[in-house]
């Protein structure tokens, strides 16, 4: 096991460690001088890092996605740990366990493979249930959904992320259809099971989370039309308007124009749909950003782009309020001795008289 991960390193103190390069910059000192900034990551976090020394000789020794082992000493820059490396090595991927570098699903990924067969298998329709077993029993999409994440960085970013929020918007989609009563539940839930999974082939996750060529072009909504088309030929029988739905729900999952939608939601089950993705991952979206926050002190996280604002780290304010609390209830009371002959005492006694 890799050690020590971004998450233990300490304030002040000098430590070697092997990390991923996520990002990789060439910048100018004043003096026009060449320094490196980098971000460095493992599966426990990222960290800001800069080489201000030596640079020429490690330059074109590495790339962004490659392994390095880094000698430094991590200090505080506005508010954030910020590693000063002093000396830099490339790493073999042979030479690391690619575990220890990717973030992953607290959940076991045989058991959410499992549960999501088991879903679909309960369905009582058979034409959504056939086209989303003929996706599933496709080798090459089972690979991929079991270990792609749902984002790039945004949400539920590591290795299982997409079938942990599929399977967390199958738990909502049942709460919804139990609560408005006239859901359509299979339908609900193939669009629950559809919505991302294009993402299989639009993100590469093989190094550092990104987008491929084809996602770039096409994008998860266009790629997960075309893995419905291929599938659904075996299949003449398909209902032309239950397509026609389908199709709706995975073009308008993201509810609007702006956001990427080519239609906007359009009928109950993907208006549903719409809302409970954008519920899951935003809940997902405020849990990381108070995990993975790098501010070492203050109850709130730095600005948050995808969220539009920042986020309170609600049990650090919580319990600095209760330790507060705490230690004036403990503080002992003291009160100010009045002198028995000041003007105060001799009214005092007056009144009491």
């Amino acid at each position: 096991m890799k050690s020590p991960y971004v998450s233990e390193l300490q304030v002040n103190s000098d430590s070697t460690g092997v990390y991923l390069v996520q990002a990789k910059d060439v910048r100018q000192k004043k003096t026009g001088e060449p320094y490196l900034s980098l971000t460095l990551a493992d599966r426990s976090g990222e960290l800001d890092a800069k080489m201000w020394d030596n640079v020429e000789e490690v330059l074109d020794a590495f790339d962004r996605d490659d392994f390095v082992k880094a000698r430094g000493r991590l200090q505080l820059f506005q508010n954030k740990p910020q590693l000063t490396i002093h000396k830099l090595q490339k790493v073999e991927e042979r030479e690391v366990d690619l575990a220890d570098f990717f973030p992953a699903s607290a959940r076991n990924l045989d058991e959410m493979w499992a549960e999501l067969r088991a879903v679909v298998n309960g369905f009582s329709q058979p034409h959504l249930q056939g086209l989303l077993n003929a996706l599933l029993d496709d080798p090459e999409i089972a690979r991929r959904l079991r270990v792609a994440p749902a984002a790039k960085s945004i949400h539920h970013a590591w290795i299982g992320g997409l079938i942990e929020h599929v399977l967390s918007l199958c738990g909502l989609a049942r709460m919804a259809a139990a609560h408005y009563g006239d859901v359509d539940l299979d339908l609900l839930l193939t669009g629950v099971v559809l919505h991302d999974l294009g993402k299989i082939y639009e993100l590469t996750y093989e190094r550092s989370f990104g987008y491929s060529t084809e996602g770039q072009l096409l994008g998860h909504m266009m790629i997960a039309l075309r893995l419905v088309d291929e599938k659904l030929r075996a299949f003449p029988e398909f209902p032309a308007k239950l397509r026609t739905l389908v199709e709706h729900m995975i073009i308008s999952h993201h509810g609007e124009l702006e956001y990427g939608s080519s239609k906007t939601p359009m009928f109950l089950e993907a208006m549903l749909l719409h809302h409970l993705d954008n519920l899951d991952s935003k809940v997902e979206l405020m849990r990381q950003a108070v995990k993975r926050d790098r501010s070492v002190t203050g109850v709130w996280t730095s600005y948050l782009p995808s969220l539009e604002r920042m986020v309170l780290k609600k049990e650090l304010y919580l319990s600095e309020e209760a330790e507060a609390t705490a230690a004036r209830e403990a503080a002992p009371m003291v009160r100010p001795a009045a002198s028995a002959n000041s003007p105060f005492a001799d009214k005092l006694k007056q009144a009491l008289r």
